[in-house]
């Protein structure tokens, strides 16, 4: 039997030691950034808000359900599919 893609036992690089650390740094590194730069983000926040507005809806277009996937039956009943 031949495993499949999806039960690898190797871990995925964000879990193994060097992608912790990676991570890390790279938080530490932001947090800093964004200390010294802070001055400079707070006076661009209302446009990234409004900014992010348009993308959330570009990325969440399938959401909520999917809506363009209903079925075209809408009308019938229990009754009428038999």
């Amino acid at each position: 039997m031949n495993p499949s893609n999806n039960e690898s036992s190797e871990p995925s690089f964000w879990r193994r030691p060097a992608g912790m650390a990676l991570t890390t740094v790279a938080l530490i590194a932001g947090f800093y950034l964004l200390r010294e730069h802070w001055g400079h983000v707070l006076g661009y926040w209302p446009y990234l808000l409004l900014l992010a507005c348009p993308l959330m809806h570009l990325m969440h277009r399938n959401g909520h359900g999917a809506h363009g996937r209903h079925s075209h039956d809408f009308g019938r009943t229990q009754r009428d599919r038999k």
